[in-house]
């Protein structure tokens, strides 16, 4: 049997916006935008690179999937942005003013520094180390 994560569902306000900081803070390719109805779309977002998996951008609904916009993990972090060159991508992303709320730093399994992203999610990025480098290919 083979099976893979093929999509994460992120809640968001606005289809737009959400393109445009993935697109332009991040660098994220938009791999495919919809219209399914008046009002919703099908848009997927993945990073250059990126084989398994991409970001489904769904338009909050209702109140309930709202109140989830940020904080779709209760506040921990919720994504992980591998990355081959740790400092190359964080330094773009100060210049971009991506917001960082936990500085750089060395952990055992590679670099790391905690961002957020336009809604308040929490997002690692993260370099593994050379132990872990294979979690890239």
């Amino acid at each position: 049997m083979k099976q893979r994560i093929a999509h994460i569902a992120l809640v968001v306000e606005d289809y737009d916006e959400a393109i445009q900081f993935y697109t332009k803070k991040l660098d994220f390719l938009l791999i495919e935008d919809t219209k399914l109805s008046e009002g919703k779309r099908w848009v997927m977002v993945a990073p250059n690179g990126a084989k398994e998996c991409c970001l489904l951008l769904a338009k909050a609904a209702n109140e309930q999937q709202a109140a989830s916009i940020g904080n779709q993990a209760g506040g921990r972090v919720f994504l992980f942005l591998f990355t081959d060159d740790f400092w190359r991508d964080y330094t773009k992303m100060i210049e971009r003013e991506i917001k960082f709320i936990r500085p750089p730093e060395q952990m055992e399994y590679g670099m790391v520094a905690v961002f957020e992203d336009l809604y308040g999610n929490l997002w690692d990025l993260l370099e593994p180390n050379e132990k872990n480098k294979g979690v890239l290919d």
